[in-house]
């Protein structure tokens, strides 16, 4: 496979996983907003928390796809002959930890750092949209009194 190639096919994998982490991200935010006043009433505070860990496991599902995406683009190319090492490669490389253990060979390499890109893309996505979630709360906490 050619630089080119693994660039493309790498970029639609990048593509396809920011749209979509764009749409949990989206619905997410669709959802606080109709859930707003059920926040507002009543004890705050745990529904508060149910928010935020609801917010966090969601977009874990997201991230969760991501990885799946590039597990079975890695398999569909034949870098490995099983769905379970290419899912444990696509778990170390989106999230930048590399372990090293299991390594892509050379006609494939360029995607495991595309990979890595990806998840930090991502990750910092999440964590924007947490922060805006975290700020918002904070806000309302201060405008409505003790949560």
């Amino acid at each position: 496979m050619t630089i080119l190639h693994q660039i493309a096919i790498g970029s639609v994998v990048i593509c396809l996983s920011i749209v979509v982490e764009g749409i949990f991200i989206m619905i997410a935010t669709n959802t606080l907003q109709h859930l707003n006043k059920w926040l507002e009433k009543g004890r705050r505070a745990p529904k508060m928390a149910l928010a935020i860990i609801s917010i966090t496991l969601w977009l874990l599902a997201a991230h969760s796809i991501a990885v799946w995406m590039w597990a079975f683009t890695y398999y569909w190319l034949g870098t490995f002959a099983t769905l379970e090492p290419a899912l444990y490669f696509s778990i170390v490389s989106f999230t930048t930890l590399g372990f090293g253990d299991i390594i892509l060979p050379v006609e494939t390499r360029l995607l495991s750092g595309l990979s890595a890109a990806n998840g930090m893309i991502a990750f910092g996505l999440s964590t924007a949209f947490l922060v805006e979630v975290l700020i918002r709360i904070r806000k309302a906490h201060l405008a409505g009194g003790p949560l």
